[in-house]
């Protein structure tokens, strides 16, 4: 069965992304969005769980919401105000419910990158 799961890193810092706060959304067709959970990472910048799977992961488009000014300000990195990253929103699809995609964010204060991780 598929399931979603993401990871953050901070490449600032050279360690997991701990304590970061994220949404997860569906985004509907018609326009719009549904929020499906908030989660916080661990201290190896991942989820205790995957943030969906079973019959909740279906094919669709969906948002991850990483609340990276609150996580930069809380590990103490000096940033102006406002900050060039505050919220980093990923916006991605998933055509095939019974695979494992896997969403990982590699973040600094003044860029970020992701990629389908395995």
């Amino acid at each position: 069965m598929g399931r979603l799961t993401t990871h953050v890193l901070d490449t600032a810092l050279g360690r997991p992304g701990a304590g970061m706060d994220l949404a997860l959304y569906r985004v509907k067709p018609a326009g719009g969005r549904e929020k499906l959970g908030d989660f916080r990472t661990n201290a190896d910048g991942r989820c205790d769980r995957p943030l969906l799977e079973g019959a909740a992961f279906t094919a669709g488009t969906y948002e991850l919401v990483f609340e990276a000014g609150a996580y930069f300000e809380r590990t103490g990195q000096t940033l102006p105000e406002p900050k060039f990253l505050d919220q980093v929103t990923l916006r991605f699809g998933m055509a095939a419910p019974d695979q494992h995609y896997h969403v990982p964010l590699l973040l600094s204060p003044y860029a970020y990158s992701t990629y389908r991780g395995s």
